[in-house]
């Protein structure tokens, strides 16, 4: 039988924030809540009016086709470049805005006098297509969480399987099965940051494709994943192909990697969760790979509630292909004049590590934006709940294509004063959307293109 909606205890924590008693199993969804898609919800779950005092709009369909003068080869033109800030945060007001802000955030203005945030007017620009919202619509209703957090349950082509989410994890699910591309081919580059600023760039070619545009693809797969780094020399050649599943409970992610010293493929069983993200130098976790990714299962997801946050947002200006690297990334932090803060509502997800399993963060605060369902912000705790890194993702909305990205994300390490920055493309090739067949995600694929 379905659950009725969770209408909310309206709590005073300085802010508005909606905290209901939300079950540990999955909750059907009803149909009275799937007919508030498209009325006041909208049609991926996001609240459709603004809030109380106008400084967060209603959603009006978002963003649906390029503003004039778009060229990709530029980078992604700003539809808002004629705005002004509203007001700055700093450490020395930051008082005024913590009701607002995480406790990340907050430890970042403090920590850092350069570190600020120009918070502009807010815009909801995220928009899918229509035949997207027809496929959240219709599958909704059957979609599940597999037990244990071990993934997800008769998903075909929905990018939002819970619209109206009861639990935590069904909010993280979102956030792994949103729109970012049903198969693309990219360049980025990632790279460790010393303290002193210095950098080296590390740049990676990137292949996904999703198992719902392949007519031979078999039902278990839901993405195939190539990732090759091409650049510095003495890491270029390395590999690792992935096929990533949707439910864990009856057969487990494939992966291997490519070792160019060895010439030899290798099947990794091991690369995931806390390993060590690749060429990261320790600074990130493969499952911190675009905020949170993987299986879910090493955590317990709590559903704290909603609240409104400032978070960074239609970070245009971040893409102008005029940027070089040393533009954007300087000591301690990004080059505060580039990142674009707006003011959103957030889903927050308090993740802790389940009992008997194992993570080098014993607690992760994850704020999910209500209308892209993607992580804005994360806080990472380790064991003696201590806040160890920050991470902080420059969202986009890709308004060729209808697809929510990213213009970059950073991993700030509190403890060593250091970061990890990912997804920079200033000074690469345009994104390509190709369709990619299985067998260019094979192993002898790999093996051949790899020699």
């Amino acid at each position: 039988m379905p659950l009725k909606p969770c209408h909310g205890l309206l709590v005073s924590l300085s802010i508005a924030v909606w905290l209901c008693s939300f079950p540990t199993a999955h909750a059907e969804i009803s149909p009275t809540e799937l007919d508030r898609l498209g009325k006041d919800l909208t049609p991926t779950g996001a609240q459709m009016a603004g809030n109380a005092d106008g400084s967060i709009p209603a959603w009006n369909g978002g963003i649906t086709k390029p503003p004039a003068g778009f060229d990709p080869n530029k980078g992604y033109a700003n539809p808002f470049a004629s705005e002004k800030p509203l007001y700055t945060i700093t450490a020395q007001n930051v008082a005024q805005y913590e009701q607002f802000l995480a406790p990340g955030q907050i430890e970042m203005l403090k920590r850092y006098p350069t570190y600020k945030m120009k918070v502009y007017p807010t815009h909801r620009t995220m928009a899918l297509t229509p035949q997207e919202y027809d496929d959240v619509k219709a599958e909704a209703p059957t979609i599940q969480a597999a037990p244990n957090g071990l993934g997800i349950r008769n998903l075909k082509k929905s990018t939002v399987p819970f619209p109206v989410p009861k639990t935590g994890l069904e909010v993280v699910l979102n956030h792994e099965y949103r729109n970012i591309g049903s198969s693309f081919q990219r360049e980025f580059v990632i790279f460790p940051v010393q303290s002193s600023g210095s950098f080296t760039p590390i740049k990676w070619f990137e292949s996904r494709t999703y198992g719902k545009v392949l007519p031979d693809n078999p039902p278990s797969i839901v993405v195939y994943y190539l990732q090759r780094t091409l650049s510095p020399s003495n890491v270029a050649g390395e590999a690792v192909l992935l096929h990533e599943v949707f439910d864990n409970t009856s057969e487990t992610r494939k992966t291997w990697t490519y070792n160019p010293g060895q010439r030899r493929v290798l099947r990794a069983p091991d690369v995931g969760y806390d390993t060590p993200q690749f060429n990261s130098d320790g600074m990130a976790t493969v499952d911190s790979f675009e905020m949170f990714n993987g299986v879910p299962d090493r955590f317990d997801f709590k559903l704290v509630g909603k609240k409104e946050m400032i978070i960074s947002y239609n970070n245009y200006d971040m893409t102008n292909k005029t940027l070089k690297y040393t533009d954007i990334v300087k000591q301690n932090h990004l080059d505060q004049e580039l990142p674009r803060y707006e003011k959103h509502r957030v889903w927050v997800v308090e993740a802790t590590v389940k009992t008997g399993m194992r993570h080098v963060y014993a607690k992760r605060m994850l704020y999910i934006d209500e209308d892209t369902w993607q992580i804005a912000h994360g806080d990472l705790y380790d064991a003696r709940d201590s806040l160890w890194r920050v991470q902080e993702n420059h969202s986009i909305n890709l308004y060729d294509v209808a697809i929510i990205s990213t213009a970059g994300q950073v991993d700030y390490d509190l403890q060593a004063r250091r970061a990890f920055v990912m997804f920079l493309a200033n000074e690469e090739k345009p994104v390509r959307y190709d369709v990619r067949p299985r067998s260019y995600y094979s192993q002898e694929n790999l093996r051949r293109t790899s020699n």
